[in-house]
């Protein structure tokens, strides 16, 4: 009991600095998209060494769009049923960073009381769209952006906890250059890394950047479009980090739908052999460990 009257940025830093080291690796590592407590534990136990706190899967599993329907309060209880299950370092999608520096600076506060182990912002204005949505994107002053940053590594309180600069000059259209000036900017304001975004179906513009880039700073990536490239090709331009970023939200979507779809077509429960058993969710809600304690304390 009395390890939780502790600082939680004591109880949980050593998250950060797993995901430092995963940020840092001369290796390409990988995390997995989550958006609750469960889908978060099913990552760990899948083997990931991280997981990526998806703004479009939280938001999505809420019921609302992803453009920041869904205040950061509302995604911070979700983060905190997330870091409750599992023991791995957890990264937010944090948009914008809900306003300016000052919002900013607050969710990273915030994040690091409950364990979270690094977020990523993204250079548009607030309140964000979706950067694989078909409407337009409107980029943030880079100078403002950079002070954001800054605001934000002056203001945490744990030396490892990581921040991201998410560059989004392919999403708009803005080319090549522009995203190597914004970059540079960014990592002379103290990001930790960089995400490089594009919405195009090839490799094409993402490994523009990484061959001009020439490791300055770690690169993540989001090969959510481009899926078709091989794997190894990341490897080959000294990617350090890529994100799975909505997979198993999709996954849960299908698998939900097909369900529903033959429960009430059929009106039965026959032959519906694709679910997991009552006793596996027990299982991933620590049931036992319940009843243990029960016969403890009962």
């Amino acid at each position: 009991m009395f390890k939780f009257l502790l600082r939680p940025s004591l109880l949980f830093s050593k998250r950060t600095t797993k995901l430092k080291h995963l940020i840092q690796s001369k290796e390409l590592e990988f995390i997995m998209e989550a958006h609750n407590g469960l889908s978060a534990l099913i990552v760990q136990e899948a083997g990931f060494k991280g997981i990526w706190a998806s703004g479009l899967s939280m938001s999505a599993q809420l019921g609302v769009r992803d453009c920041n329907e869904a205040s950061w309060t509302q995604l911070l209880e979700v983060l905190e049923f997330m870091a409750e299950r599992t023991t791995i370092p957890i990264l937010m999608d944090g948009d914008t960073g809900f306003g300016n520096y000052n919002n900013a600076r607050r969710l990273v506060r915030k994040l690091e009381e409950r364990g979270i182990a690094g977020v990523c912002f993204e250079d548009k204005i607030f309140p964000k769209r979706n950067s694989l949505g078909d409407g337009a994107q409107e980029l943030a002053n880079i100078q403002e952006f950079s002070n954001k940053i800054k605001a934000c590594k002056d203001y945490q309180r744990d030396k490892d906890f990581q921040i991201v600069a998410r560059c989004e000059s392919f999403i708009a259209g803005w080319g090549l250059e522009n995203a190597l000036e914004r970059c540079e900017a960014y990592r002379k304001a103290g990001v930790d890394a960089i995400l490089i975004h594009s919405k195009k179906s090839d490799f094409t513009e993402i490994e523009q950047f990484l061959k001009a880039w020439n490791n300055r700073l770690p690169v993540v990536i989001v090969p959510t479009n481009y899926y078709k490239t091989p794997t190894e090709e990341f490897r080959k331009h000294n990617v350090s980090l890529a994100i799975w970023a909505n997979h198993n939200l999709r996954a849960c979507i299908k698998a939900m739908q097909d369900t529903s779809k033959q429960i009430f077509e059929r009106q039965n429960l026959i032959g519906l052999d694709n679910i997991a058993s009552v006793k596996e969710v027990f299982r991933l809600q620590n049931e036992q460990g319940l009843e243990e304690d029960d016969k403890k304390y009962l």
